[in-house]
């Protein structure tokens, strides 16, 4: 009994040894790379030296980071919200049966996330364009002064309005998933009672999409953090609004491959991920409190 219960444990880790492996060496190895190589400094005289906590030290008290840190927040808080709120309505409006060619109204939905980030910046930074895109052919056309959507009070905004279109269809697909799981013995027993559709979407649909809306929102938050694609391809048509320090991932680039500062830019990625993991777990812990009140 013993070396049969040995032989299935030995068969059950087995199945699991291959993404232990690319675990540790895709998401393991480059983490302690990055937080080796923060633990040091290459100066002209001496070297590389370690410097312990020094780079840390630096990096909290660095402005530019501090501003990029703040811009990619205020992302989130706004554009976040607004994202995951469109994409409840359609997979609402999906769910609902009353939309003709549901079908192709989710697939018309999803086709924006099958575009690359880059392609989709490249396309919108022409149309955001007031002399060669269409903004630009629309003031021609009707003689009207319509906002630079790439200026420095317009372009975190224009950066929203890309990544909003590219992800509302992914994260409808999650709570669409997640509305076709409710039993349907749910909505025949509203229905005995008199629920109408508002009632049950409001007692039975939003309640059941908690744990769908929590796992959106904390993907929301890792990919908010990590803004990069669109910012970098917008910089070349704005290069006075978008700076290198525009996002923390943009600064810890130009750190690395334009300043050459490759243990400052680690230490600059390591405190964002931990900014990153912090957001994630407040998300989660807020949620969580409020499922316990209710």
């Amino acid at each position: 009994m013993r070396r049969a219960a040995l032989r299935r444990n030995l068969t059950a880790h087995a199945f699991f040894l291959p993404f232990l492996v690319v675990f540790a060496l895709a998401v393991i190895a480059p983490l302690a790379y990055a937080i080796n190589l923060s633990l040091y400094q290459d100066k002209m005289i001496g070297g590389t030296t370690f410097t312990g906590f020094d780079n840390y030290t630096k990096a909290f008290k660095d402005d530019l980071f501090h501003v990029g840190l703040g811009r990619v927040a205020l992302f989130f808080v706004v554009q976040v919200p607004l994202m995951l709120l469109l994409a409840l309505a359609a997979a609402l409006a999906i769910d609902s049966g009353r939309l003709r060619a549901p079908g192709l109204f989710r697939v018309g939905l999803f086709i924006p996330y099958a575009v690359p980030g880059v392609v989709a910046a490249l396309m919108w930074g022409y149309l955001y364009g007031d002399r060669f895109g269409l903004v630009g052919e629309i003031e021609d056309l009707l003689h009207v002064d319509l906002p630079d959507f790439l200026s420095q009070g317009w372009m975190l905004a224009s950066i929203g309005n890309i990544v909003t279109w590219s992800y509302v269809g992914y994260n409808m697909l999650i709570l669409y998933a997640a509305l076709r799981a409710i039993p349907d013995e749910l909505y025949e027993a509203a229905e005995m009672d008199g629920a109408g559709h508002i009632r049950q979407a409001w007692s039975i649909k939003l309640p059941a999409l908690r744990p769908a809306l929590l796992l959106t929102t904390i993907f929301s938050v890792i990919g908010t953090f990590q803004l990069f694609n669109e910012p970098s391809v917008l910089q070349a048509l704005s290069p006075a609004v978008i700076t290198t320090n525009y996002t923390p991932n943009m600064y810890a680039f130009s750190l690395a491959f334009d300043g050459r500062q490759f243990n400052y830019s680690a230490a600059i990625a390591v405190v964002l991920g931990l900014v990153t993991v912090l957001v994630a777990y407040a998300v989660q812990l807020v949620t969580a409190r409020r499922e316990r009140m209710l």
